[in-house]
């Protein structure tokens, strides 16, 4: 990712809608499906500026990664200990058969080999262990977000289960969120390449806005997994090997 981006992430992960409310979304969706042990090994990979390492340790012991320098320094001092800058798709100094739990949080989106990717992550775990993914979603909704992000696709579905069985990988619990405010992200982003202005600029709107985004986007954690969602922004997934 550009640095542009970790800049931003350093400044609003603690205050923008997004964040926040993903935060919320995702340790409800773990704690209702994830079937985690009470002393859980879990590392997240690519995990910025360390804003999930708070959530993801209510679940059990945290290890990271993170090969950007600068951001791995503040998840560090988030985190209490140093994290690691094992880059996929190899993670060649990741312990094999250590984790109960691996998150890759928006993530593999950014791999050119995302099969490779997804397979070390498979060697990473213990027997039982699971893959925690979000990824975003719809192809057709790239823009100048995806391009500083250093993106290298957008998932639909179709090309997600792809990736996962072509790793070796069975899962469950697939599906979009970020559904609720997918029509109003969609009519933003078309507002915005027909006028020209399709810009990466994903600092929080004005504070009323932004909490009502919160609190709408925060809303899908009663029912993520539950129920299929509409079409949204995002795909996420609990995958694990077939063997």
């Amino acid at each position: 990712m550009e640095r542009i981006v970790y800049e931003r992430m350093a400044q609003h992960d603690t205050s923008h809608w997004w964040y926040r409310a993903r935060r919320e979304v995702l340790a409800d969706y773990l704690k209702r499906w994830g079937g985690l042990p009470r002393d859980a090994r879990i590392l997240e990979i690519g995990c910025g500026t360390g804003h999930n390492l708070p959530m993801l340790a209510r679940f059990g012991e945290v290890d990271a990664i993170e090969i950007d320098e600068t951001a791995g320094a503040m998840a560090a001092e988030r985190l209490g200990k140093p994290v690691g800058t094992a880059p996929l798709p190899e993670l060649g100094d990741v312990p094999r058969g250590a984790y109960d739990l691996i998150a890759v949080l928006d993530v593999v989106e950014h791999v050119a080999d995302d099969v490779a990717a997804l397979r070390a992550m498979a060697q990473c775990l213990k027997p039982g262990g699971k893959i925690l993914i979000t990824v975003p979603a719809h192809q057709w909704m790239w823009s100048a977000h995806d391009t500083v992000n250093h993106h290298q696709r957008r998932y639909s579905k179709k090309t997600l289960k792809a990736a996962l069985r072509a790793a070796g990988l069975r899962w469950r619990k697939l599906g979009y969120f970020n559904s609720l405010l997918f029509p109003a992200a969609v009519a933003a982003r078309l507002a915005g390449k027909l006028t020209g202005k399709d810009d990466s600029d994903d600092s929080p709107p004005p504070a009323p806005l932004n909490a009502a985004f919160e609190r709408i986007f925060r809303l899908e954690r009663h029912a993520l997994g539950r129920i299929p969602f509409s079409p949204g922004l995002s795909l996420i997934v609990l995958a694990s090997p077939s063997g």
